[in-house]
């Protein structure tokens, strides 16, 4: 069967490799479904720092049962739609040992740490299996970025009480503003490139900002009042745009960080003290997968407009070459085994 390996820095291929029977507590899944993450993205650049190579891409799963193993609860059945919990925790470090496996020391992510999804059959565990009666595999190959979004919401404790504004509408962005706009918050996205706005008004938000047509500050002191954002969830990565979730976030706020930054960031550290703001990480997610299927399940998404692209295994590479070199107009591309 055919697999897609990122071999080194700006380089992918496609390769034969040999499928596995699944053990007594693992399932057989026949691949529909694989997106790119921005963590593929920057794997690609060479600028993910937790990157392995070769190794083949993919964790955001839709998928088909194959086959059982003998000791597989009952409830999995051959034929059922499923995405995948990609992430494995080591049981023994301080975040696993505190209940928070999402930021575990020595986590392997698939794809990245692991081999992962972006092949016609993979073999996993039952329990890191979700199912789903009403969504596509399309639509199950979306349920893990937004979990991440939604995991930023989580911890920046948004509420109806709230605004909020989201620096970046990639697919976790769009992830964060669907948590917020779910939880009742009046919700700003932020971004460069207008069709992501036209998207994040698709999910509900009470406002865009587009930074390259209007001045941030000012744009968001007129929506608040002058008061700033109660809570800004940073998902860009990029020193500019941590500065600005500081700089602007309301005093007493909350600034949630999801991106990762390829530079250090500088920041007057005056303004943590005189606002008293937290500043708080949001690593995967921790709980949130049924919620996410939950909110897709509604109907609430506009699904069709996040995904960008759809390619087979052989135009993948190329696809991913083509976003590095363009990443504006990317929300979501996905690579179809069914092609």
């Amino acid at each position: 069967m055919k697999a897609l390996f990122l071999v080194e820095p700006g380089k992918t291929e496609v390769r034969e490799v040999e499928a596995q029977a699944p053990g007594p507590e693992e399932v057989l899944l026949r691949i529909g479904m694989v997106g790119f993450c921005g963590g593929d993205l920057n794997g690609y650049r060479g600028l993910f720092e937790l990157q392995e190579y070769p190794n083949i891409l993919g964790h955001e799963v839709g998928a088909t049962i194959e086959q059982v193993g003998d000791k597989v609860p009952d409830n999995f059945k051959t034929g059922m739609r499923v995405t995948v919990y990609p992430y494995l925790n080591c049981g023994t470090c301080v975040s696993c040992r505190k209940g928070r496996p999402n930021a575990c020391q020595d986590n392997k992510t698939m794809g990245v740490r692991r081999p992962g999804a972006m092949t016609n059959y993979i073999t996993i565990n039952w329990k890191n299996l979700f199912t789903s009666e009403k969504l596509s595999l399309r639509e199950l190959a979306l349920v893990e970025p937004l979990t991440v979004g939604f995991h930023a919401a989580a911890r920046g404790r948004v509420s109806d009480k709230d605004r909020v504004a989201v620096i970046g509408c990639g697919i976790v962005g769009m992830g964060a503003l669907a948590a917020s706009v779910n939880r009742g918050a009046e919700v700003i996205a932020i971004d460069i490139d207008d069709s992501k706005m036209e998207i994040a008004k698709k999910i509900g938000v009470a406002h865009t900002i587009n930074t390259t047509q209007v001045d941030l500050h000012e744009a968001l002191a007129q929506i608040t009042d002058g008061d700033g954002p109660d809570v800004i969830i940073e998902a860009v990565g990029s020193p500019a745009t941590y500065r600005a979730a500081v700089e602007e976030v309301a005093y007493t706020g909350r600034v949630v960080c999801i991106g990762y930054a390829k530079k250090p960031a500088e920041f007057n550290t005056g303004v943590f003290v005189r606002k008293e703001i937290e500043i708080l990480g949001s690593r995967n997610c921790l709980g949130e997968f049924e919620d996410v299927i939950s909110y897709l399940e509604s109907g609430k998404f506009p699904v069709e407009a996040v995904i960008s692209k759809v390619v087979s295994i052989e135009e993948a590479g190329a696809a991913l070459a083509e976003w590095s070199d363009n990443p504006g107009p990317i929300t979501k591309i996905m690579v179809d085994f069914d092609r």
